[in-house]
């Protein structure tokens, strides 16, 4: 929301389930969340990446020239390499050939809003007008990995939780609260097996992107929820229904970009850029080629003069 608003050029987000992407979607900015270690986070932890939220690919594309850099605080960081990032001004032409899988069906979650759908369909269309080749891919994500999931962070909520005085403990948010604590009746053969989830999930995200160059989709599937509620369901129970198209990627390593290509009339939508592990610089030039292809969007919020200020301005103002 501060990128969109203008408080700054350069902003950073962390994300372990689409928590750069998600936002970035809704608020109408570019994000990009790259391969896991590429960008050195402390402390690591599976699929937890940092990365750039900007107006722009280009300000996300020199955010990354810094960024990027080798920390050996991360013990999961990639060995350093010189990736050419100023390099990421892709010209649609050079789309042409590209394999892009289209997937539109996340395989479980909240239901695709119709107009979500139709924003990144046209994206596709604009690729395809380009010289890609698109091809409607199948959902790989299960009911069961999505819960695993669910389940391993809610209990791992939960035991940090209990080294929390009781002070500190009422001043976390409530859904919060209920969300880790609903791990407690969990057996140890239940969390095995919910923590064995991000490994098959992994594994196929991996085998159902391989052939393509990258893969596009909805970040969400819907526009943003208000502002006040905890999550788009507002159900500690259903927490992270909304990540399905997200969260593969986190597992999987590979670099995914939110693209902002349209909106339901008021609210932005964002489309999803996957490519493959490593191939952050080919996201981001991708993501560039979007950006040209896609109508001019909607005007950035300006900031509101107060009376004082348009009073200061005008008397500065030659006749």
């Amino acid at each position: 929301a501060a990128a969109a608003a203008g408080y700054g050029p350069l902003h950073v987000g962390t994300d372990i389930g689409g928590s750069i992407r998600l936002p970035a979607g809704w608020c109408g900015i570019f994000g990009l969340k790259p391969s896991l270690g590429r960008v050195p986070i402390d402390p690591p932890y599976t699929g937890r990446c940092a990365g750039p939220m900007t107006r722009s690919v280009a300000d996300a594309a020199l955010m990354m020239q810094v960024l990027s850099l080798p920390d050996a605080r991360d013990s999961m960081g990639l060995p350093h390499q010189e990736i050419a990032w100023h390099s990421f001004d892709m010209d649609p032409a050079q789309a042409r050939g590209l394999r892009i899988g289209l997937l539109l069906d996340a395989g479980c979650g909240l239901p695709l809003q119709p107009r979500v759908r139709a924003v990144v369909e046209q994206a596709a269309a604009w690729l395809e007008s380009a010289g890609a080749h698109i091809e409607r891919i199948e959902p790989w994500l299960t009911r069961d990995m999505l819960d695993g999931l669910d389940h391993f962070w809610r209990m791992r909520s939960h035991v940090e939780m209990q080294s929390l005085t009781d002070a500190q403990r009422r001043v976390i948010l409530p859904f919060i609260r209920e969300w880790a604590d609903s791990a407690a009746p969990l057996t140890a053969t239940q969390l095995f097996v919910a923590s064995q989830q991000s490994h098959l999930l992994r594994t196929a995200t991996v085998r159902a992107t391989a052939a393509y160059d990258y893969v596009l989709s909805p970040v969400a599937p819907i526009t943003a929820f208000p502002a006040h509620l905890p999550s788009p369901t507002n159900d500690p129970l259903r927490p992270l229904e909304h990540i399905a198209f997200t969260v593969p990627y986190n597992m999987s390593e590979q670099p995914a970009a939110s693209v902002p290509c349209g909106h339901d009339g008021q609210l932005p939508i964002g489309v999803q850029i996957a490519g493959r592990r490593f191939d952050d610089l080919g996201v981001l030039r991708l993501s560039r080629v979007l950006e040209q292809l896609r109508p001019p969007q909607p005007a950035w919020p300006q900031p509101v003069q107060s009376g004082q200020d348009r009073a200061q301005t005008a008397s500065a103002t030659p006749a």
